[in-house]
C-alpha cells in the first residue's frame, strides 16, 4: 500500500535501496558457490549462515574483509580460501530488477535521485563497474561500509537525509525490507515498500512522474 502523501508534487527527491529495488541479487547463488568449492551439501550452509554482529560490522566497514571471512570459515564449518569466500559472495548479483532501467531513467527527468544501500566493500567493488550505467541515474550512492552507518538505524537516515538537504517528508524512499521502511517513516520520510518493480512504477504514476 503507497503511502497516503503521495501526490503530483509531494517529492523533492526518490531515495532507492539498491538490492532487490534496482539490481536483483539471489543469496542461493552465493551458497551454491561455496558449497561448490567446500565440496558439502548448500543446505548445511544455508542452515549455518547468521546475520550477525560480525556481518553487521562488515557492511558498517568496522569489520574488515578478512576478518569476515575468517568469522564464515568458523561459523560456517568450511575450510576455503578467501578468494573462493568472495567468487561466491559476489554470485549474489543477478541483473538489473526488471523493467528498473526505464523507470530510473524517467524519474531522474524529473527529481534527482539517490540510493542508500546497506553493503561492503567487496560487493561495491564488484557492483560499481558492472552495473556503472544503471548507477549513473544517482546523484550520490550512499553505502553503510563507506558512511559508517546502515539501516535501520536512525542515525544512517539523518545523515543521509542532511546530505540531501531537502526535508525529510519530501524525500521518497523505496526499499524491499519492512524494517527498513519502518526505520524510514519513523525518521520522517515517506517510504514505498518494494515487493516488484510494479510498486516503483505505481509510487512515481501517484508523484505524477
Amino acid at each position: 500500500m503507497l503511502p497516503s502523501g503521495l501526490r503530483p508534487g509531494a517529492a523533492d527527491a526518490l531515495l532507492f535501496d539498491l538490492g532487490r529495488v534496482v539490481i536483483d541479487i539471489d543469496f542461493v547463488q552465493v551458497v551454491l558457490r561455496w558449497a561448490a568449492h567446500a565440496g558439502c551439501a548448500p543446505e548445511r550452509i544455508a542452515q549455518r549462515f547468521v546475520r550477525d554482529e560480525i556481518y553487521h560490522g562488515h557492511e558498517r566497514g568496522t569489520v574488515s574483509d578478512a576478518a569476515f571471512f575468517a568469522h564464515l570459515r568458523r561459523q560456517l564449518g568450511i575450510d576455503i580460501t578467501d578468494g573462493q569466500f568472495l567468487d561466491g559472495w559476489n554470485a549474489i548479483f543477478v541483473g538489473p530488477m526488471p523493467g528498473i532501467a526505464p523507470l530510473l531513467a524517467r524519474a531522474a527527468d524529473a527529481l534527482p535521485l539517490y540510493a542508500f544501500s546497506n553493503t561492503n566493500q567487496p560487493h561495491i567493488d564488484h557492483f560499481s563497474p558492472r552495473y556503472a550505467g544503471l548507477l549513473g541515474h544517482f546523484r550520490e550512492i550512499f553505502l553503510s561500509s563507506s558512511i559508517g552507518l546502515r539501516k535501520p538505524d536512525a542515525a544512517a537516515y539523518e545523515h543521509v537525509v542532511q546530505a540531501i538537504g531537502v526535508p525529510a517528508e519530501r524525500i521518497v524512499f523505496f526499499d524491499d525490507l519492512a524494517e527498513n521502511i519502518e526505520g524510514a517513516r519513523a525518521s520522517g520520510l515517506q517510504a514505498v515498500l518494494v515487493r516488484s518493480t510494479g510498486d516503483i512504477a505505481a509510487a512515481m504514476q501517484a508523484l505524477g512522474i
